[in-house]
């Protein structure tokens, strides 16, 4: 489900966006503060970068993400100051589905998916009407089922 919005002109990168996204995240709990840090983040190969990696280590969150060929590459050739490989739970990856599926579903409604809108407000808002939408089907799926 989605837990985060972000708005960024369309020729902005994702990975960028990463650590901002992770800033806003918060998901509220029965009793206590909301929790800010996943258990784990599972990312396309775009995400592998020194700084993304070193975010989530230092907060103690596992990634999931694939180390590039180019990346693979340069670590090789710098020999044994290149560091270790990176772990890469597979079974964990193969899960990542889940997240272009919803990306898919968010893609399904015409005015997202060409983004005639012209103020960025309006266009988030469509964003956020799609999630709401996605919790409410959630969460009466778990009580239907």
């Amino acid at each position: 489900m989605p837990l985060v919005t972000l708005i960024t002109p369309g020729q902005a990168g994702d990975s960028p966006m990463f650590l901002p996204l992770m800033a806003q995240l918060r998901v509220t709990r029965e009793t206590g503060r909301p929790r800010t840090r996943p258990d784990a983040v599972r990312g396309d190969k775009a995400y592998s970068s020194r700084a993304i990696r070193s975010h989530l280590r230092s907060r103690g969150i596992k990634a999931v993400i694939p180390e590039p060929a180019d990346q693979k590459g340069h670590r090789k050739r710098r020999g044994s100051r290149g560091g270790r490989p990176v772990a890469l739970d597979a079974a964990d990856y193969r899960n990542r589905n889940v997240i272009e599926r919803r990306y898919c579903h968010l893609k399904q409604w015409r005015g997202l998916a060409t983004r005639y809108d012209k103020y960025a407000i309006v266009y988030r808002s469509a964003v956020v009407l799609n999630a709401v939408i996605a919790w409410t089907r959630a969460l009466l799926d778990a009580v239907a089922g």
